[in-house]
């Protein structure tokens, strides 16, 4: 099940004060598991086009969470990612996109893909949605998050775009890292961008740096973007690459 949040902060609180869309994507994630509705398979952010046609608040982005679920609480979950928006995101123009994963049609996806290059609709978003049977609603304010919210939906489904906020215990990582434990924590390849995907030994060992690592989504899955270590006596053969880098997707 596909639960997505769009335009979430306001002119006081952007996502680099830990309450824009990505921190309270996070913050849903660990309530709707607290909760027992499920397993979080990790939160992505997916940036959408900047225009000035667009009113967003800071990076027009949206998150979204994967919510390993039983379909029976689907009502429950979008009582309770309303209850979550309304509470946690006033002076906003919120949105909430709740999917089960068979709803999440080709058109769905390619509208995601548009939003990244196109000035898109409230109405087209609501009509799509309900063609598809996804909740889609909006909540404070304006209510445009919910082009961002289902844009984020086709975006994890199509899984080629954006990067992850949030698996259990990445956030927690810094410095060198077997690559047994970043595999148990739900990171599945591992990239070059120079030679394309790298086969790894759970014993080999990867720099993560001083900051925790964001894996980008590729082919589906959370996938570590690294590159070569050529330091001398340096115990890891790889390290990740810079943010400028990961920000890309």
């Amino acid at each position: 099940m596909y639960v997505a949040i769009d335009d979430t902060d306001n002119l006081s609180e952007g996502e680099g004060q830990n309450q824009g869309t990505g921190a309270r994507g996070r913050e849903l994630a660990a309530r709707l598991e607290e909760a027992g509705f499920g397993r979080s398979e990790g939160v992505t952010r997916h940036q959408l086009l900047v225009d000035p046609r667009i009113p967003y608040t800071s990076h027009n982005s949206a998150a979204c969470i994967l919510l390993k679920a039983d379909t029976a609480d689907m009502q429950t979950i979008i009582k309770k990612g309303i209850a979550f928006l309304e509470a946690t995101a006033p002076g906003s123009d919120a949105g909430l996109c709740v999917a089960q994963e068979s709803q999440v049609t080709e058109a769905v996806v390619a509208f995601g893909q548009r939003g990244k290059r196109e000035v898109l609709t409230k109405e087209e978003a609501h009509r799509l949605a309900g063609a598809s049977g996804i909740h889609l609603s909006g909540h404070t304010g304006e209510r445009i998050g919910v082009i961002g919210a289902l844009a984020a939906v086709g975006l994890r489904k199509g899984g080629a775009d954006g990067r992850f906020l949030d698996l259990k215990g990445l956030r927690q990582l810094r410095g060198e890292q077997p690559v047994e434990l970043l595999r148990a924590i739900g990171i599945r390849t591992f990239l070059s961008q120079e030679t394309g995907p790298v086969e790894l030994r759970h014993s080999d060992v990867i720099d993560v740096g001083e900051k925790w690592p964001q894996p980008v989504l590729q082919h589906g899955k959370p996938t570590l973007l690294i590159e070569q270590v050529s330091e001398p006596g340096s115990p890891a053969s790889w390290r990740v690459v810079s943010r400028d880098l990961v920000k890309q997707y």
